[in-house]
């Protein structure tokens, strides 16, 4: 059974660090990547918050007895199996978690343009998430 106190915890920390990452997303991109500050904020709010939509998916699944995933991508994949996550999510939300997974081990390699349109375009796939498990009645 979900702890709904210890998902409600996580679903607050999931809707600040979006407000973070959305006020981020407001600067241009030239703006954006000229200044190293605002980029290591963004870089590390959305290591931090595609964690903690992963830690949500674990929860979930280990407290339903779902089927064990096979990495982090593959946890929203089994919430999409079980209907806790509508089909199309599981993707975007996979690719989520590949970008996580790049910008902790490829850090070198993340081009700041790219992570400025990542806050632009993709933060609505992880407020959709957030959504979708707010809904259930846990």
């Amino acid at each position: 059974m979900v702890d709904k106190s210890k998902l409600d915890q996580m679903l607050s920390n999931l809707r600040r660090y979006l407000g973070v990452l959305r006020g981020l997303a407001a600067a241009s991109a030239d703006e954006f990547v000229r200044n190293p500050d605002r980029v290591g904020n963004a870089k590390y709010h959305l290591v931090i918050t595609i964690e903690c939509c992963i830690d949500i998916a674990n929860h979930v699944i280990a407290s339903e007895n779902y089927r064990f995933p096979r990495d982090n991508g593959d946890s929203f994949a089994v919430l999409a199996e079980q209907g806790v996550l509508p089909p199309e999510s599981r993707e975007p939300l996979r690719a989520m978690a590949r970008f996580r997974n790049r910008l902790v081990h490829l850090y070198w390699d993340v081009d700041d343009a790219k992570v400025h349109e990542y806050l632009r375009e993709g933060l609505h796939d992880l407020d959709r998430f957030g959504e979708a498990i707010a809904r259930r009645p846990w």
